[in-house]
């Protein structure tokens, strides 16, 4: 049994989007159901920077159609911090802020590391165990994104595996790519998108992208979002790869 590709962005509150990826004249609130019909996923950026209501998670369920989903970018307290074992408490707090509301339209949960922070396995270790595996009834996935050449290691793969979490793939010009064990679902972030390309990557590109997400979805789920480089190219990328898996 196959898991779903979904491919999107990053966010969808993006200047430069509006004309080139928005028509013209749209309305902001209508920004994203815009979003939910022309792609299957998108990055929640907005719970990196602060906690959200409740409310808020319904209202952006309801904006999308069935079968679209949200990776949710975890609080940068709970990442962006020297003693990552002292979490717990950032954790308890971003994953009760409401994800719930989501429903079946929660993704996974993306847990992103400065390129400064580097491997130490009792430390990381220690951080994996805080992560729920489910909150109020509703399992949870994690994603982690390191960006430290220290991290190809393998006692931080056989750690993220241990604890069921997916390692993300990037593709960028100075992090590491790093691609992890079968954890029943995989994420990439693709950030090497060009102004003078109309898809971002070439089509080639696009192509080889597609092809690695219908291998990898052998195994579960696959989430792959084009995010920055040229991000004015994101949505035209992402809409590329849809057309590819066809």
């Amino acid at each position: 049994m196959g898991g779903k590709v979904r491919v999107g962005i990053g966010g969808w509150v993006f200047e430069p989007w509006r004309g080139t990826f928005y028509p013209e004249g749209l309305r902001q609130k209508d920004e994203l159901a815009y979003v939910g019909e022309h792609l299957t996923a998108t990055e929640i950026n907005a719970t990196y920077y602060s906690t959200q209501k409740p409310a808020t998670f319904a209202g952006w369920a309801k904006a999308v159609p069935d079968g679209f989903q949200f990776a949710v970018k975890a609080s940068r307290f709970c990442t962006n911090r020297r003693v990552l074992a002292d979490a717990g408490e950032s954790i308890a707090k971003f994953v009760h802020q409401g994800l719930v509301e989501l429903g079946d339209r929660l993704g996974p949960i993306l847990w992103q590391f400065m390129p400064t922070k580097a491997f130490d396995p009792d430390d990381f270790g220690a951080f994996l165990k805080l992560l729920p595996a489910s909150v109020d009834g509703v399992p949870l996935r994690h994603a982690l994104e390191v960006r430290h050449d220290s991290f190809d290691d393998p006692a931080f793969f056989h750690l993220a595996k241990a604890a069921g979490a997916a390692v993300v793939y990037a593709d960028h010009p100075e992090y590491p790519a790093l691609s992890g064990h079968d954890v029943g679902f995989s994420y990439a972030r693709l950030m090497r998108t060009r102004e003078e390309e109309p898809t971002g990557y070439s089509p080639r590109e696009i192509e080889n992208w597609a092809n690695r997400a219908r291998q990898q979805a052998a195994q579960g789920d696959v989430y792959t979002f084009f995010i920055s480089g040229a991000k004015v190219r994101a949505p035209a990328a992402a809409q590329a790869m849809i057309v590819a898996l066809r």
